[in-house]
């Protein structure tokens, strides 16, 4: 009974990271999509090397950190502050709010 139950907890991290890099990618190739559509989305690729460093980074920081814990309310205290983060630093790299 609890190797498969083990087995279900490694198959569900194991999505829930594929969701994480799956979300990244997404929100890496919506401008790159928007782009096409509009004439009011403009990136060039600083913008898309600063983002990727951003979201790449913010999500190599969740995996260590998820890896070093087995809490699940670290883990979530972890990415909702990492998740701030990455909203602030966007925020002012955007429009200079801070």
């Amino acid at each position: 009974m609890t190797s498969l139950a083990r087995m279900d907890v490694g198959r569900i991290g194991r999505l829930w990271r594929v969701g994480l890099w799956g979300l990244i990618a997404a929100l890496l190739l919506l401008p790159l999509v928007a782009m096409q559509f509009t004439a009011e989305v403009v990136w060039d690729s600083a913008d898309f090397a600063f983002a990727g460093l951003l979201l790449v980074g913010a999500g190599l920081l969740f995996e260590l950190a998820a890896r070093a814990t087995r809490s699940l309310m670290w883990r979530l205290a972890v990415g909702a502050g990492l998740l701030l983060g990455v909203l602030l630093v966007w925020a002012d790299a955007a429009v200079g709010v801070f």
